[in-house]
């Protein structure tokens, strides 16, 4: 499998299962969450690693938090990946 081009990485929120998806081929990239108190717990942010190093993680988790500010909705952190995304993205901060 050749590796995506980031354009033709499409992110689908899933919310019967709690997650956002970006599926390349057969393989499949989440960034998992819980919803409590109007707040977004991010569990868990997974890419396969033949698709790594093609900014997939940052398209979900980036996906994840725009759904979060749209929805009012207070962001816990529970992922390292989406704790240092926020770190590094100060436009997410706010989402704390």
């Amino acid at each position: 499998m050749s590796a995506p081009e980031p354009g033709e990485i499409t992110v689908l929120h899933n919310p019967a299962a709690n997650r956002f998806e970006a599926r390349v081929g057969t393989q499949l990239a989440v960034a998992d969450y819980g919803l409590e108190d109007g707040r977004i717990v991010f569990t868990h942010t997974y890419v396969p690693t033949a698709l790594r190093g093609h900014g997939i993680a940052e398209k979900l988790v980036r996906a994840g938090l725009e759904f979060a500010r749209a929805e009012g909705r207070r962001v816990v952190p529970q992922c390292s990946y989406v704790a240092s995304f926020i770190q590094r993205h100060g436009e997410f901060q706010g989402l704390l």
